[in-house]
Protein backbone atom coordinates (compact mmCIF):
# COMPACT_ATOMS: atom_id res chain seq x y z
CA UNK A 1 0.00 0.00 0.00
CA UNK A 2 1.65 3.60 -0.77
CA UNK A 3 0.91 6.76 0.75
CA UNK A 4 2.33 9.55 -0.37
CA UNK A 5 3.99 12.51 1.61
CA UNK A 6 1.62 14.65 3.61
CA UNK A 7 -1.54 12.06 2.26
CA UNK A 8 -4.21 11.37 4.61
CA UNK A 9 -5.52 8.10 2.69
CA UNK A 10 -3.48 5.35 0.75
CA UNK A 11 -3.48 6.34 -3.05
CA UNK A 12 -2.43 3.02 -4.47
CA UNK A 13 -2.42 -0.79 -3.20
CA UNK A 14 -0.69 -3.19 -5.10
CA UNK A 15 -0.28 -6.92 -5.41
CA UNK A 16 3.75 -6.87 -6.05
CA UNK A 17 6.32 -4.50 -5.26
CA UNK A 18 7.65 -4.36 -8.93
CA UNK A 19 4.25 -2.84 -9.70
CA UNK A 20 4.28 -0.51 -7.00
CA UNK A 21 7.90 0.64 -7.97
CA UNK A 22 6.79 1.10 -11.70
CA UNK A 23 3.79 3.40 -10.55
CA UNK A 24 5.86 5.65 -7.85
CA UNK A 25 8.85 6.28 -10.64
CA UNK A 26 6.41 6.74 -13.82
CA UNK A 27 4.99 9.71 -11.37
CA UNK A 28 7.65 10.37 -9.58
CA UNK A 29 6.23 10.36 -5.78
CA UNK A 30 7.30 10.73 -2.95
CA UNK A 31 6.33 8.47 0.55
CA UNK A 32 5.91 5.53 1.72
CA UNK A 33 5.29 1.63 0.45
CA UNK A 34 4.26 -0.46 3.46
CA UNK A 35 3.56 -4.37 3.34
CA UNK A 36 0.20 -5.24 4.97
CA UNK A 37 -0.96 -9.03 5.93
CA UNK A 38 -4.33 -9.39 3.88
CA UNK A 39 -7.46 -10.49 6.38
CA UNK A 40 -6.41 -10.05 8.87
CA UNK A 41 -5.70 -6.82 11.16
CA UNK A 42 -1.84 -5.78 11.98
CA UNK A 43 -2.94 -5.83 15.55
CA UNK A 44 -3.48 -9.57 15.33
CA UNK A 45 -0.80 -10.12 13.31
CA UNK A 46 2.25 -8.73 15.10
CA UNK A 47 0.77 -10.65 18.16
CA UNK A 48 0.79 -13.84 16.83
CA UNK A 49 3.96 -12.56 15.11
CA UNK A 50 5.45 -12.43 18.97
CA UNK A 51 6.51 -8.89 17.39
CA UNK A 52 4.04 -7.01 20.16
CA UNK A 53 1.86 -8.44 23.50
CA UNK A 54 -0.32 -5.98 24.81
CA UNK A 55 0.48 -5.86 28.41
CA UNK A 56 -1.41 -2.28 29.71
CA UNK A 57 -5.55 -2.70 29.15
CA UNK A 58 -5.30 0.52 27.36
CA UNK A 59 -3.88 -1.68 24.34
CA UNK A 60 -6.44 -3.81 24.26
CA UNK A 61 -8.85 -1.01 23.64
CA UNK A 62 -10.87 -0.26 19.66
CA UNK A 63 -9.04 3.27 20.33
CA UNK A 64 -5.30 2.04 20.47
CA UNK A 65 -6.14 -0.86 18.34
CA UNK A 66 -7.98 1.30 15.27
CA UNK A 67 -4.60 3.48 15.18
CA UNK A 68 -1.85 0.15 15.62
CA UNK A 69 0.78 0.20 12.94
CA UNK A 70 3.98 -1.27 13.53
CA UNK A 71 7.78 -1.22 12.34
CA UNK A 72 7.37 -4.96 11.88
CA UNK A 73 5.31 -4.81 8.73
CA UNK A 74 8.14 -4.04 5.77
CA UNK A 75 8.14 -0.74 4.37
CA UNK A 76 9.81 1.50 2.22
CA UNK A 77 10.43 4.87 1.65
CA UNK A 78 10.59 7.20 -2.06
CA UNK A 79 11.87 10.06 -2.87
CA UNK A 80 10.28 11.82 -5.75
CA UNK A 81 10.04 8.51 -7.67
CA UNK A 82 13.48 6.62 -6.49
CA UNK A 83 14.34 4.68 -2.89
CA UNK A 84 15.50 6.52 -0.66
CA UNK A 85 16.42 3.16 2.48
CA UNK A 86 16.53 0.03 2.69
CA UNK A 87 14.46 -2.44 0.01
CA UNK A 88 10.84 -3.39 1.30
CA UNK A 89 10.77 -6.86 -0.49
CA UNK A 90 14.02 -7.34 1.65
CA UNK A 91 11.86 -6.32 4.71
CA UNK A 92 8.78 -8.21 3.95
CA UNK A 93 10.87 -11.27 3.65
CA UNK A 94 12.06 -10.68 7.48
CA UNK A 95 8.79 -10.19 8.44
CA UNK A 96 7.38 -13.54 6.60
Amino acid sequence: MFNGSGGQFPSGVFSTVEQAERWIATHRLSGMLTWYPLDVGVYEWTIEKKCFIPRKDYQKTPDFIQTFSSAHTGHYHYENGGPAGAGLADQQQAAD
